[in-house]
C-alpha cells in the first residue's frame, strides 16, 4: 500500500473518452523522500517514513535535522513540512534517500485519499449536525437551539458524545476508491476523479486503495 504526500491544487473538468466532461481534483504528488524504514524484527511492523515540502534548514529542529542529514546529506533546504509513515510490504525496496513521485501510480488505478476537512469555525447544531430546529413563527422560543441535552438527577450530567454546538470541520477524513483519471508525469500532477478532503493548498496523503473496488 505504497503512498505519497501531495498538495491539493484545486478542481477542474476534463473530457472523457465518450466526449462527456468529468470533474477532477488536481494534486501535486510529491516529490517525497524516504527517511527511514521500519521492519517487523525491530519495530513490529513494516513501513517507511517519508518527508514532503521544502523548509529552510535553519527552521528545522536539531533532532529532525540530524535525521534528515543522515538520509539526504547536507543541504540548505530539506523536505520537512510533512512527515508521515506509509505501510509497505517490503521496506527494503525503499532505501533512505529514495525519491517518490507521481510515477508510483498508474492511470485508472484506485487510491485512498486522506486529508483535513475544511474548517467551518464554531457552528450551531443545525449546521453542524443537521438538526431540524423549531418553528420559525412569531412567538416561538425555540428556533435553532439544541433543546434538552441531559437527564434529571440520574445521571445528573451530559453524556459524552452528545451532539452539540462546537468547532465544525478540521477533521481527518479518508475517501476510498477514487480513480486516477490522468497522470502528468512531467509536471508531477495527478488528476483524481471527484472531490478529495481539504481546502485548496491543503496537504493530502494518497495511498494505493486498501480495498480496491472495480466497476
Amino acid at each position: 500500500m505504497i503512498g505519497i504526500v501531495g498538495r491539493k491544487l484545486g478542481m477542474t473538468q476534463i473530457p472523457t473518452k465518450d466526449g462527456a466532461m468529468t470533474a477532477v481534483t488536481v494534486i501535486e504528488a510529491g516529490p517525497c523522500f524516504v527517511l527511514q524504514g521500519k521492519n517487523e524484527e525491530k519495530d513490529g511492523y513494516r513501513a517507511i517514513k517519508i518527508a514532503y515540502g521544502e523548509v529552510k534548514a535553519s527552521k528545522i529542529s536539531k533532532p529532525l535535522l540530524g535525521e534528515l542529514k543522515k538520509a539526504l546529506g547536507d543541504k540548505d533546504r530539506y523536505p520537512a513540512k510533512k512527515i508521515v509513515e506509509i505501510r509497505v510490504e517490503n521496506p527494503d525496496d525503499y532505501p533512505p534517500g529514495s525519491k517518490l513521485d507521481a510515477g508510483i501510480f498508474e492511470e485508472g488505478e484506485k487510491v485512498d485519499v486522506t486529508g483535513l476537512s475544511k474548517g467551518r469555525g464554531f457552528q450551531g447544531v443545525v449546521k453542524r449536525w443537521n438538526f431540524s430546529g423549531g418553528p420559525v413563527s412569531h412567538g416561538s422560543k425555540f428556533h435553532r437551539r439544541p433543546g434538552s441535552i441531559g437527564q434529571h438527577t440520574d445521571p445528573g450530567r451530559v453524556w459524552k458524545g452528545k451532539k452539540m454546538a462546537g468547532h465544525m470541520g478540521m477533521r481527518k477524513v479518508t475517501v476510498s476508491n477514487l480513480e486516477i483519471v490522468k497522470i502528468l508525469g512531467d509536471k508531477n500532477l495527478i488528476l483524481i476523479k471527484g472531490a478529495v478532503p481539504g481546502p485548496t493548498g491543503g496537504l493530502v496523503i494518497i495511498r494505493k486503495a486498501r480495498r480496491a473496488q472495480h466497476a
